[in-house]
């Protein structure tokens, strides 16, 4: 089964219908799928490198302060204690990998869910190609003015198109890349995704 979407110049003039695969484009919304997929990316982005020492990793006397007792002060042990100033810290963040894995299945379901709900309410927008000379900034936000789009976006490209990153990456909220790193992440975090037509054809052909 396919769907007809229209397909915009750069003019915002609708220049023909194509018909896209409906199990890229149209797959019902899996929340948990899609929720899992996007933990999981958030996660695998974090370094991991967070540190902090212990009382046992701190510089200082292992001395005991003063007297246990007949002090009328409270009971005092060394000066790395968590509880003093410049002490070490209890229960601190230490390295540590928060990776997390996730069967493929399982992430291209993600991303074709995400995909259809662009196509289904209308966030969607193909347009038939990019042409730049040379980057431009003016020329790219002219386009997006045509095609109506006045909040965030991704722009995605069937190859990388390094004229179309430069004229787009001073534009705020809009991210381009190539069809094949489209993610559950960056799609959810941008309202609007504009597609090349080769753009749309590359992803039917990856994950159709």
């Amino acid at each position: 089964m396919k769907m007809q979407v229209p397909v915009y110049n750069s003019n915002g003039e609708i220049i023909e219908q194509i018909e896209i695969r409906d199990d890229v484009f149209g797959v019902p919304f899996n929340e948990a799928v899609v929720h899992q997929a996007v933990v999981r990316q958030l996660a695998n982005r974090r370094q991991g490198t967070a540190d902090t020492k212990t009382r046992g990793e701190v510089s200082g006397s292992g001395r005991k302060l003063f007297p246990q007792k007949h002090t009328g002060r409270a009971r005092r042990g060394d000066i790395r204690s968590p509880l003093l100033r410049g002490g070490g810290v209890a229960f601190g963040p230490h390295p540590r990998s928060y990776r997390q894995d996730m069967p493929k299945k399982m992430r291209r379901l993600a991303l074709k869910c995400v995909l259809s709900a662009k196509a289904s309410s209308g966030a969607l927008q193909i347009i038939d190609k990019f042409q730049f000379d040379r980057p431009r900034t003016k020329t790219m936000a002219d386009i997006l003015v045509a095609l109506g789009v006045d909040t965030s976006a991704v722009i995605a490209s069937a190859e990388v198109d390094r004229n179309l990153v430069k004229s787009a990456r001073n534009l705020p909220g809009v991210k381009t890349m190539p069809a094949p790193q489209l993610n559950v992440a960056d799609l959810l975090s941008h309202k609007k995704l504009i597609m090349t037509l080769d753009a749309v054809r590359k992803v039917e052909e990856l994950w159709g």
